[in-house]
């Protein structure tokens, strides 16, 4: 959404504005040192991977089972029997979305490491494990 010329970043000041977005408390002096520890060529631009760094470094706060509500939510969307468990055709959708510039290869590669048993479907566990690195 703040990256309106879709250039694949946005720049640096505009974190603040997420932050405040979100509703989200952090300390001016911090959100500075992160955004220049993410931008060590000073050009004012942070790349959607430093921008996660230096947002997740906030949100973080966020209590675990918070997360984990709303990522149980985000599946149930896709589970719609509540079966437990979403096709891998609905994963490649969901990252597919989450990201346009995927090749097929690639998401072929991204799905069968998440679907680590080629069940052809892909549990609460594993999606978590996917959506949280954990």
């Amino acid at each position: 959404m703040f990256d309106s010329g879709k250039k694949g970043s946005i720049e640096k000041e505009k974190v603040r504005t997420i932050l405040n977005t979100l509703g989200q408390a952090y300390n001016e002096a911090e959100l500075e040192a992160l955004l220049d520890e993410n931008d060590p060529s000073g050009s004012g631009l942070l790349n959607f991977d430093s921008f996660c760094k230096v947002a997740c470094h906030f949100l973080e706060s966020e209590d675990d089972e918070a997360l984990q509500k709303e990522l149980k939510e985000a599946f149930r969307l896709y589970d719609k029997e509540g079966n437990g468990y979403i096709p891998t055709s609905s994963l490649r959708e969901i990252l597919a979305a989450l990201d346009d510039q995927l090749t097929n290869d690639q998401l072929n590669e991204m799905i069968a490491e998440i679907d680590t048993d080629s069940s052809g479907t892909v549990d609460f566990d594993e999606f978590m494990e996917m959506m949280t690195g954990d």
